[in-house]
């Protein structure tokens, strides 16, 4: 059996009974991903995943149907280019839902917030007047739209 390097920190995600489902779409959507372990019980079900994604290792478990993701935690993906931002809204939010200011619900309830780094660099630079109309140009938005930004920010 290979050795699994572990983190000290392992996000730890319950899934209803969809945890293989769930291990295949994210994998084929992240290109750094790869799964490290995903052993079966004696009926051929799988119990367990570790898996990682762009570096980091998430694990899962079949938990059944008791509790269900909420908003309360998300994933964080920081893109670099508006065509990324583009990729993974779209291939995130199939079978989900997508909402407010970059977040999105995939097909199984968990979140995800698609956001450029360029939003960092605007919102918590030294101009609060920029950084204000940068914030007012975000709310309105759904997927988060890098020209839209660069132009609140110029005042444009």
């Amino acid at each position: 059996m290979a050795t699994i390097k572990k983190s000290k920190i392992t996000p730890f995600l319950w899934y209803n009974d969809n945890l293989e489902e769930a291990v295949k779409f994210y994998t084929s959507i992240f290109k750094k991903s790869k799964v490290l372990s995903m052993p079966r019980m004696g009926n051929g079900k799988v119990f367990t995943a570790t898996f990682e994604l762009e570096g980091q290792r998430v694990m899962g478990l079949n938990g059944g149907p008791q509790f269900k993701f909420n908003e309360s935690l998300s994933f964080f993906v920081d893109c670099k280019t508006q065509k990324e931002v583009d990729y993974f809204w779209e291939k995130l939010s199939k079978g989900g839902e997508k909402s407010r200011c970059g977040w999105l619900k995939d097909k199984f309830g968990l979140s995800w917030q698609i956001v450029p780094e360029q939003l960092g660099k605007y919102l918590y630079g030294k101009d609060p007047v920029r950084a204000k109309r940068v914030m007012d140009a975000m709310i309105k938005m759904n997927k988060i739209e890098i020209k839209k930004l660069e132009e609140a920010y110029k005042g444009k």
